[in-house]
């Protein structure tokens, strides 16, 4: 299928390697090993591959900190594989770089998923359109008008600046922190409360049906990914 496309799996537990070497190749997938933070990242910078796949709990530093030094000189997709399923520990993978996370165990049609999107964005990035379509959700930044179904939706400033951060990062998981510094700035980085009454209000007026939304989904805890 994508016999082109490399990925760098790091992860200390030679099984769940083989088993990723293994589910990965029979979809097309090249795929290096490395069982440390340090071979990850010795592995990246030899094979530049197209995505990382990377556990946080890692012998020889946490796969946070991989990730911090690997943004310092790549942006190459990141997602994390990982038992911790507290909050945080998404909030800080995400939030240090990371475009995705799946708690273990997971299922490979989920993982091979959520790649698909890790790639699409990656492939998108450097190449923005001020148009945007998706399904039946239309925003055009370069006239600053957003339809559904050809009807222009009226936002207020931040609702449709909200709408843009998400639809630049379609998706991908945006931690509230991240949200909150991009449309209202640092010092409003806890003030959750805004944040989710704008999603409140931009999904009443984008969404079909509110309590059931297609386009802005929420990540519990975490934050909110605009489908792509």
């Amino acid at each position: 299928m994508k016999d082109d496309l490399c990925v760098v799996v790091v992860d200390d537990e030679l099984p769940i390697r083989r088993m990723l070497r293994t589910a990965l190749g029979a979809h097309g997938y090249r795929v290096i090993e490395a069982a440390s933070g340090a071979e990850g990242l010795h592995a990246v910078a030899d094979h530049h591959p197209d995505l990382i796949l990377l556990d946080l709990g890692l012998p020889d530093m946490d796969g946070v900190e991989v990730i911090r030094q690997l943004r310092q000189w790549s942006q190459t997709p990141v997602v994390v594989l990982s038992v911790r399923e507290r909050e945080e520990d998404k909030v800080r993978a995400l939030d240090s770089g990371a475009d995705d996370y799946l708690t273990k165990p997971f299922g490979i049609s989920e993982l091979l998923a959520r790649m698909r999107v890790s790639l699409r964005h990656s492939s998108r990035a450097g190449q923005e359109s001020p148009l945007v379509e998706i399904e039946e959700l239309r925003i055009d930044r370069a006239a600053r008008i957003v339809s559904v179904r050809g009807v222009e939706i009226a936002l207020t400033p931040t609702e449709y600046d909200l709408l843009c951060e998400l639809a630049r990062h379609a998706g991908k998981v945006l931690t509230h922190r991240h949200l909150l510094r991009a449309v209202w700035g640092e010092l409003y980085e806890q003030e959750t409360h805004l944040l989710r009454v704008n999603i409140s209000n931009l999904r009443k007026k984008i969404e079909g049906d509110p309590m059931r939304p297609r386009y802005i989904l929420t990540e519990a805890g975490v934050g909110y990914r605009l489908i792509g």
